[in-house]
């Protein structure tokens, strides 16, 4: 169940984000998304908590790329806050 949230709450993320997306932002994107897949999908929560971490990070460098114009709605996807 958990899994199905993270992987809805990243598709909404990035749908509410696709009309104002620079091309580093989409790329970025799609980088963060393997590995929240890929966090998902293994059974090691700890190995699950640093692929959500690197995904948040590629996230919010792509935003701050951008002037930042992103950065604020860049999804949290860190289980252990």
């Amino acid at each position: 169940m958990r899994n199905i949230l993270i992987a809805a709450t990243a598709a909404c993320a990035a749908l509410s984000l696709a009309a104002c997306e620079s091309k580093t932002d989409k790329v970025a994107e799609k980088q963060a998304d393997a590995l929240e897949a890929q966090a998902a999908a293994t059974p090691n929560e700890a190995e699950e908590n640093a692929l959500n971490a690197k995904a948040d990070a590629i996230e919010q460098q792509a935003g701050n790329a951008d002037g930042g114009a992103t950065t604020a709605n860049t999804p949290d996807t860190s289980l252990s806050k």
